[in-house]
């Protein structure tokens, strides 16, 4: 992974999403501030709980990129000020509870900028303008459930959030799924799988289930974790997905999830459904010297325990307004608009599975993929798969791959692809509830393609090792005929040697072999070969000349024709030019005629617009005339 490659095409990114370079690094602080707020290191005092913060060299450069007060933050996370009745009282916090709000504000910090880089890219993208626009693309990324040796609240808000996702995922994927079935009219009982997490589910969200009674813990002020714990185990210890831990094991109780067991502990959940924010470190960073700062955090609103009783009544009552909601409340009312949103679309699910943790390629950590596996749903998806007929072929790959397994049950000719599955099917024998012939497919229970791919391979190999039978027997025939003819030499040659070795030695024998080269047939003969090979080199030349020139005279044909169509078109376009001129010229003469006649009745309309004036005038002048003669 190239980090400095990746930044270029964040920044790039950015300014694709036409953000400001001002606003760009404004982002970059508050990221760099969150990863700051992480370094700080607080100590406990020898003498009590509280907290210390020895060297503030981090809060300073936390401080700088927040545009904040280092001595204020210091003192707002170490004793902060908080409203006890009418008068506000500084309040020492332990090592633990300081550790705890500056991860919340950290969360908090990071969570406002997200929510503007979002708002800021929706704005780009012209999305906020679109009055009534039904129509968007949107991406929801969740890791799946998370299953560790502990855990905590953060796990229970995860884990409930992937059953709610996982139903929708099971309920939309089996209603396709089973549309299907009914789009190719196989006979099929609907089934709504997504109610197999409905029990966990309501353990979870419904009225006494676990947030509920959470929430209810909340509002007694001796409430501890522990208290909470109790009353959890005393409402639900005979719910079928809750279990009572061991006295001896370390969590507190165990939920039976869509992806397994979960243990969890219940330590500062009641801390942490309670509002987790650090008033006075909010109201530091609403008024930070830092404009970006201050444009996320303007809007922030303290519904914890605190700002419920900041809004008392002069009766000491609490008003409405400052009833709190907790950190569950929230979180489950986010979900509810969610899951609205995701039934209002429609989704399509992308499983990401991580191969290992070294980012190395061609390596796979098989622990690490199945436990991803498991806590995605994907194992039980296919268990809820295999229920139905997760297999489906359309009838021409189901034929061309098939047919050698049933090589007579098809006639020659052209059949309709269905009558040719059902015949093949038929020779198969295969039991009638493995499969299910639709209009366009045909359909199997798991483990039937299975089987016959078995079958193919096993076919396959025959019909190969058959094949190659064949072909050695054909290269040992071969090998065998080229063994006689080495013999049948063989044999020549040692009949020639012998015949030699017998005469090398007669003197006549020797005189003839003088005298063969002196002989006029041995020049002659050699003459007639090489006039024989220049003939043959004459032939193939004139041959070849000979095609040459029927392929030119068929290209100069091919000339000639393109040459007259194209003549043809010419003459066709030049003709079509006269007419365009001679138009051009009508309408020009037309449009002289048309301009004399325009002139003309200009010329007519002044003299009626004297005559007119003329009458208008003797009109006038007749009264004046009437009256003085009168």
């Amino acid at each position: 992974m190239d980090n400095v490659e990746m930044w270029r095409e964040t920044t790039q990114a950015m300014g694709i999403m036409a953000i400001s370079e001002d606003d760009k690094i404004s982002v970059f602080r508050i990221v760099s501030a969150v990863l700051q707020a992480g370094n700080m290191q607080f100590k406990k005092e020898r003498n009590s709980d509280q907290a210390t913060l020895p060297d503030n060299t981090v809060a300073q450069k936390l401080c700088h990129l927040l545009g904040l007060n280092v001595t204020e933050l210091t003192k707002a996370f170490l004793k902060p000020r908080i409203k006890v009745g009418r008068d506000y009282v500084t309040k020492a916090q332990t090592k633990e509870q300081v550790e705890y709000a500056v991860e919340a504000i950290s969360k908090a910090i990071y969570e406002r900028m997200f929510k503007w880089l979002v708002g800021r890219i929706n704005k780009s993208l012209d999305r906020t303008k679109r009055q009534g626009a039904s129509s968007f693309i949107g991406i929801l990324d969740i890791a799946g459930f998370e299953i560790f040796e502990m855990n905590s609240f953060e796990q229970l808000c995860i884990n409930y959030t992937n059953e709610k996702l996982q139903q929708l995922f099971n309920h939309t994927m089996f209603i396709l799924e089973q549309e299907e079935y009914k789009r190719e009219g196989i006979e099929w009982k609907f089934i709504d799988f997504g109610l197999d997490l409905q029990p966990t589910i309501d353990l979870i969200e419904k009225p006494m289930g676990i947030l509920a009674l959470l929430d209810e813990e909340c509002w007694f002020p001796k409430a501890t974790d522990k208290s909470y714990v109790e009353k959890l185990v005393a409402s639900h210890s005979t719910h079928p997905k809750f279990q009572k831990s061991d006295f001896r094991a370390k969590a507190d109780f165990s939920l039976i999830h869509y992806a397994g067991k979960v243990d969890y502990q219940g330590n500062q959940w009641l801390l942490k459904n309670m509002d987790p924010l650090n008033e006075n470190v909010v109201a530091l960073l609403q008024s930070s010297s830092d404009p970006f700062v201050v444009a996320i955090w303007k809007d922030a609103e303290i519904v914890g325990i605190g700002a419920a009783s900041a809004n008392d009544s002069a009766f000491g009552t609490r008003t409405k307004r400052g009833m709190f909601r907790t950190v569950g409340q929230v979180y489950k009312e986010q979900l509810t608009k969610l899951m609205m949103t995701l039934r209002n679309t429609n989704p399509n699910f992308v499983r990401c599975i991580i191969p290992n943790h070294e980012k190395k390629a061609g390596k796979i950590d098989a622990h690490l993929v199945l436990d991803q596996l498991r806590c995605n749903g994907v194992l039980e998806g296919i268990r809820i798969c295999r229920q139905g007929f997760p297999n489906r072929i359309v009838f021409q790959e189901f034929r061309q791959r098939y047919e050698l397994l049933t090589p007579h049950a098809i006639p020659k000719g052209f059949m309709d692809g269905r009558k040719a599955c059902e015949r093949m099917i038929q020779a198969l024998e295969l039991d009638p509830n493995l499969y299910r012939v639709g209009q366009s497919k045909i359909f199997f229970r798991a483990g039937v393609l299975a089987h016959l791919e078995e079958e193919r391979d096993l076919k396959l190999t025959d019909i190969i090792i058959s094949f190659q039978a064949r072909a050695r027997g054909l290269l040992a025939r071969r090998n065998y005929q080229k063994r006689l003819q080495q013999l049948s030499a063989i044999r020549i040659i040692q009949r020639n040697c012998a015949a030699y070795l017998k005469l090398r030695n007669w003197q006549w024998w020797r005189l003839f072999t003088k005298v063969k080269p002196l002989l006029q047939v041995t020049n002659q003969e050699e003459a007639v070969r090489s006039r024989e090979d220049e003939l043959k080199r004459v032939t193939d030349h004139f041959e070849k000349s000979v095609h040459e020139v029927k392929e030119l005279e068929g290209r100069q044909a091919q000339l000639l024709e393109e040459k007259n169509i194209l003549a043809e078109q010419l003459q066709a376009e030049t003709e079509l030019c006269a007419e365009a001129e001679e138009s051009r010229a009508r309408l020009a003469v037309r449009k002289q005629e048309l301009e004399e006649i325009l002139q003309e009745m200009e010329q007519r309309v002044e003299e009626e617009e004297q005559h007119s004036v003329q009458l208008m005038q003797e009109k006038k002048k007749t009264p004046a005339q009437y009256s003085r003669s009168y």
